[in-house]
Order: C-alpha cells, then sequence, then structure tokens
C-alpha cells in the first residue's frame, strides 16, 4: 500500500509555513505570556466578582 505522505507533499508544506508574509513577525514566547497574563487576569476578575 501506497504511503499518504510523502516526500514532495511534506516539502510543499514546509515550504508553505517558511514562505515570507507580510504580517508582523511575533516572537512565540511572547504570544503564550500574553495568553497566560490574560487567563491569571480573568481568573482574578472572575473570582473578585464571584466570592
Amino acid at each position: 500500500m501506497a504511503s499518504l505522505y510523502s516526500p514532495q507533499s511534506q516539502a510543499g508544506v514546509l515550504s508553505f509555513y517558511d514562505a515570507p508574509s507580510k504580517g508582523p513577525r511575533m516572537n512565540p514566547k511572547l504570544v503564550i505570556a500574553a495568553v497566560v497574563i490574560v487567563a491569571v487576569m480573568i481568573i482574578l476578575i472572575n473570582h473578585l466578582i464571584y466570592y
């Protein structure tokens, strides 16, 4: 049986994600930190309102 994932298709996906874009460049650590901060703020606000 033939494999569903050939090296050509994997190379195409990699080149798609590696293609330069016009959007802003963001550090992944910054994005994760922002998500954690927002989640903590929501938990704190929820705790202050209901307790």
